[in-house]
């Protein structure tokens, strides 16, 4: 036992159920724990001044067996998601899910999923099967926590290390691959020179995980505020040419030394993807970023490598590729579609006619959201003009590629929320209306509906019948 607590308060406040569960299982003599991120991450608040503690979801387990876990919830709706692996999911009263997991040992891998699992009672049988240190960490219903591993002193000191031997882990299940990776991006930590053998030594056994599995891990690592430290790493031990050969390719593909003093294609796109990492959250965001000049080298060869003209559209058509290999959605391909081609056209933004400015802006426009929120309401232009900022800051042109758009993108906002709330207004109140009211037409028509709509635009008048009141009051 460690001598280190975790806020179990601050878990229980954001998932209730998740003490009820503890506290029943424990009083019923059943030895019962949080494991795993949740522990670990409940460490890093402490341990990292700059690191916010969200209790996301709790993963609980148990030396219960189901059967005994279904005996003392008798009243629990219990989702059986993995019951021959031991693993239960409780509905608490409110519907919210909580997984819990008897206690289990594997064997017979074939690279992705143990053939043998056996149930068992001891918590140290089950964290010895586990991956990393740092996930194998356990708390009590009470917060201390249970460190069987030494994963405490390697989450002080960002040390990926394995559970055991790094070679044993990996041939287990090969997508702890990427799961390493992941996790030195999010801890910003260093893997062990041995477990960094390991990867290279296993890496061609991800060619056996599903697409799916893949996919989630990479968004994992682009998720996290070191996304490019995840591609270098995937790049170093020769992992990146497995999963995204398109962005591996890049690499030595020459660029004009007037906009790109940077370097080749490939180092462009990692500065790209370094600013995403200060910026962006969305992991989709960084996936369009770091695909967005993928269509350079086919161009460069297709244009006896005097330009990269057309690679936009050479690298929509390889981005879509890409997106359906890592079984995106079709919403999602739409948008990594979208703003690997318009990636250099809103750079003449600022160029366009009005219309064209219009047209580009109100691309997928969710135009039931106020202008009040316009990141909402242009979804798609404003991650293209993320896109965009992060694609100029890896370049010569930094902030006067981006600001030009600023700038012609302003007055068009105010000036396409004033046509909106006009057309809202003829919407309550026209011209035709105070001639039906008996004015004649004239100035004075004119004057009428501009006394009206100011109030309609400040909110005063929300209704017709309203403004029809206001109206015959002018009209009086």
């Amino acid at each position: 036992m460690s001598s280190l607590s975790i806020d179990a308060g601050k878990i229980f406040h954001a998932h209730p159920y998740a003490r009820v569960i503890l506290e029943r299982l424990t009083q019923a003599g059943f030895e019962t724990v949080m494991i795993g991120g949740i522990v670990r991450d409940a460490l890093r608040g402490q341990f990292e001044p700059d690191y916010e503690f969200v209790p996301d979801e709790v993963d609980i387990a148990t030396a219960a067996r189901p059967e005994e876990i279904r005996a003392l919830f008798p009243e629990t709706k219990i989702l059986e998601v993995g019951e021959a692996f031991g693993v239960l999911l409780l509905l608490s009263p409110e519907g919210n899910p909580c997984e819990v997991a008897t206690f289990r040992s594997e064997s017979e891998y074939d690279g992705r999923w143990p053939s043998r699992i056996a149930l068992v009672r001891r918590l140290e049988d089950d964290v010895r099967r586990r991956d990393l240190t740092v996930n194998g960490l356990a708390a009590t219903i009470d917060g201390r926590v249970v460190d069987l591993i030494g994963g405490v002193d390697d989450l002080r000191s960002k040390t990926i290390r394995t559970i055991g031997d790094p070679d044993e882990r990996l041939r287990e299940d090969f997508l702890r691959i990427l799961r390493v990776v992941r996790l030195a991006c999010a801890l910003d930590g260093h893997i062990l020179p041995e477990v960094s053998e390991a990867l290279r030594r296993h890496r061609e056994g991800l060619r056996v995980i599903s697409a799916e599995r893949i996919r989630d891990e990479l968004m994992r690592i682009l998720q996290t505020p070191r996304a490019t430290k995840g591609v270098q790493l995937l790049d170093g031990h020769g992992i990146l040419e497995l999963i995204l050969p398109e962005v591996a390719a890049c690499k030595g593909v020459p660029q004009p030394e007037k906009y790109h003093p940077e370097g080749d294609v490939y180092t462009h796109t990692l500065l790209a993807l370094a600013c995403a990492d200060k910026i962006i959250r969305d992991p989709l965001m960084k996936l369009a970023v770091l695909l967005h000049d993928i269509g350079k080298p086919i161009a460069l060869q297709k244009n006896n490598f005097e330009h990269a003209g057309a690679h936009e559209m050479i690298g929509e058509q390889m981005a879509a590729n890409i997106c359906r290999r890592l079984r995106l959605s079709v919403e999602e391909i739409k948008l990594i579609r979208f703003l690997v081609r318009e990636h250099l056209r809103i750079g003449k933004f600022a160029e366009m006619g009005v219309g064209k400015q219009v047209a580009l802006l109100r691309t997928h426009e969710e135009a039931s959201i106020s202008f009040e929120h316009p990141a909402q309401r242009f979804p798609y232009f404003t991650k293209l003009l993320s896109l965009m900022v992060c694609d100029c800051e890896a370049s010569a042109h930094r902030s006067s590629g981006w600001m030009p758009v600023i700038r012609a993108l302003i007055p068009l906002l105010h000036r396409l929320q004033e046509l909106g709330q006009r057309e809202r207004a003829r919407k309550l109140l026209d011209g035709h209306d105070l001639i039906a009211l008996g004015l004649q037409p004239g100035p004075r028509v004119r004057e009428i509906l501009e006394a009206v709509y100011e109030k309609i635009f400040s909110g005063e008048i929300t209704t017709r019948e309203a403004a029809l009141a206001e109206a015959r009051q002018w009209v009086k």
